[in-house]
């Protein structure tokens, strides 16, 4: 199999675009199944997401986490996040050809400012918790 090619996304997610040239140079990444609570994305584990020793990058999981973050700060906003903070606990390992499942959710949103936590899993094994906190932002039109 080529080292760069994404099989079809499990059932339910779909190619996210027009996410920014840094998401999209991570990426590809899928948005999954989402409301105005949870947002829901996915990635596949490529070789270039890999470090030396083939696990996934603690970087790269960062990176796809506080995107995951913002969305579902924005989703429960309806602003423009911007990370203040990001602490992400690294539980267990992914490595290349598994699918990375991430979930996240707000838990507090004030005028300025919001809270989220989420989670990433592989198969049945969370290998990553993170909490945030972001600057709300107003659109400038």
């Amino acid at each position: 199999m080529d080292e760069e090619a994404v099989p079809a996304p499990p059932e339910g997610y779909e190619p996210v675009f027009g996410r920014g040239a840094f998401t999209t140079h991570n990426g590809p990444y899928f948005n999954g199944p989402s409301d105005k609570e949870r947002s829901r994305q996915a990635f596949f584990i490529l070789n270039r997401h890999c470090n030396t020793v083939g696990i996934l990058h603690g970087g790269m999981i960062s990176a796809f986490l506080d995107g995951l973050l913002a969305s579902a700060v924005a989703r429960a906003s309806g602003m423009t996040p911007i990370t203040m903070h990001l602490s992400v606990d690294f539980l267990d390992m992914g490595r290349r050809g598994d699918w990375v499942f991430g979930e996240a959710w707000a838990t507090k949103v004030a005028r300025d400012v919001a809270f989220v936590e989420g989670v990433a899993r592989v198969q049945e094994r969370d290998i990553a918790r993170v909490s945030g906190v972001f600057r709300l932002m107003r659109r400038r039109p």
